[in-house]
């Protein structure tokens, strides 16, 4: 089955001047854990609900407010996939670069999708989504020992 077919489509996104608060008021309505952060229809990074807690929530002294700029609390690092690629390819690439989400990319760059470990379980196979799970939950277990 190809991505295109699972993917969680329209994208919903954020810019780097979408703030903090906007960010998460995004992912509360539309029921989203991560935006893209787009920057002319390039993709420049990734916000989690994740780096909201530990960047700015959980932050020593809560240094950054709720008008901060997603720009500086994103991940830079985005990992793509092609709408037309394999499910399994892109379970693969979850689980060897450990991230839950892929954003989905037309085979011209431009962003056209979502693929969460979610989407795996709900559309292609629960057995697949856990094994991928399981390989990200490890490679974090060997990251905290090391």
């Amino acid at each position: 089955m190809l991505v295109g077919k699972v993917m969680s489509s329209p994208v919903i996104s954020a810019t780097n001047a979408t703030t903090v608060r906007a960010a998460a008021q995004q992912m509360r309505t539309h029921h989203v854990g991560a935006l893209p952060v787009f920057h002319d229809n390039r993709s420049v990074g990734i916000v989690t609900d994740r780096d909201l807690v530990t960047r700015v929530i959980a932050a020593p002294g809560f240094v950054r407010g709720l008008e901060t700029g997603v720009h500086e609390i994103m991940s830079h690092d985005v990992i793509t996939c092609f709408e037309d690629q394999h499910v399994t390819e892109a379970a693969a690439l979850m689980g060897e670069r450990q991230v839950r989400r892929l954003v989905v990319l037309d085979r011209a760059g431009a962003p056209v999708g979502i693929l969460s470990v979610g989407d795996i379980a709900e559309h292609v196979s629960e057995e697949l989504a856990g094994e991928v799970l399981g390989e990200i939950s490890e490679a974090r277990a060997r990251d905290m020992d090391g």
